[in-house]
């Protein structure tokens, strides 16, 4: 009988451990998210949870795990959802919600209203377990009245599929719901035991699908975007990986659109094709040949 594998973090205390490295590189190459030297360690705790999971001792067999044996491309996808796991909630950053009801909705409505097909597609790139998605669904729901002939599609993509099965059950904590009025309870959640499950009627126009920011490919498909959302998403990329992602976003979004970024993050000296636009309390950018900005440009 094999001895239980023991993990220690001495693997990233002192000169980086050459396996890790090599895993570090592995999940840059393929997801273009980066570990520096000093993160390495929170890879490594990741690597052991996997590790611990296969019964694997060492960080060279883990690596042939994830490269060799015919199960790699399973176990490569396992660890990018241990990698990727984030915190959102419900009415994260109600100033960018806001600016989009009260400002940039109604211009949109209004740069397309002579098009035959009156529709709005809105991109949340990164959208963890669905609270932003269905933010934005209920968001269009209160102003259906307006563009009341229009349709409403939502792309809900993010890399990790344990949140997207958490985010296509649809059912949340009162932790994630903390910043959901009671009338918003009421008019668009169900109870299901102690937690909330999004009704129906947001649920509908919002569709979720596994995609890698990295994939050039699947990236240039999310094409003619009104609004793009990609919070606190970037922060995980290195700055090439991140001029490629932005690159791809200044093709998709239509010339009207805004991008909005989460509120602590910036496309100085990233790319210069966009330009930034300031509402009350939030940002957002629009492209370099936006006409109807609708904020204050800087």
């Amino acid at each position: 009988m094999s001895a239980a594998p023991v993990y220690s973090l001495s693997a990233v205390d002192g000169p980086p451990d050459p396996e890790l490295v090599r895993i570090r590189d592995l999940i840059y190459q393929v997801a273009g998210i980066f570990h520096p030297d000093t993160k390495l360690r929170l890879l490594f705790d990741r690597c052991a949870r996997r590790m611990k999971e296969l019964k694997v001792s060492s960080l060279r067999e883990y690596f042939t795990c994830l490269t060799l044996e015919p199960t790699r491309q399973t176990e490569l996808i396992a660890l990018l959802n241990e990698i990727t796991i984030g915190e959102t909630c419900f009415f994260r950053c109600q100033p960018q919600l806001d600016a989009v009801r009260q400002i940039i909705l109604p211009k949109i409505v209004a740069a397309k209203a002579r098009l035959p097909i009156r529709r709005l597609r809105i991109w949340s790139a990164g959208c963890s377990t669905g609270e932003e998605p269905y933010t934005l669904s209920m968001l269009m729901q209160e102003e259906s009245q307006q563009p009341h002939d229009w349709t409403t599609e939502i792309f809900a993509t993010d890399l990790n599929e344990r949140s997207l099965a958490h985010a296509r059950n649809a059912t949340y904590s009162a932790y994630s719901t903390r910043h959901v009025t009671p009338l918003y309870q009421q008019r668009y959640f169900g109870p299901v035991g102690e937690e909330l499950q999004v009704q129906p009627m947001v649920r509908k126009c919002v569709s979720f699908t596994r995609l890698n920011l990295s994939d050039d490919d699947r990236m240039t498909s999310m094409k003619a975007m009104d609004l793009i959302f990609c919070c606190n998403v970037l922060i995980y990329f290195d700055l090439t990986s991140k001029r490629r992602v932005i690159e791809h976003f200044y093709k998709n979004l239509l010339p009207h659109g805004y991008l909005f970024l989460g509120q602590t993050e910036s496309l100085y000296h990233v790319n210069d094709q966009f330009r930034l636009i300031h509402f009350p309390g939030a940002t957002a950018y629009v492209r370099n040949d936006h006409s109807e900005a609708g904020g204050q440009g800087s």
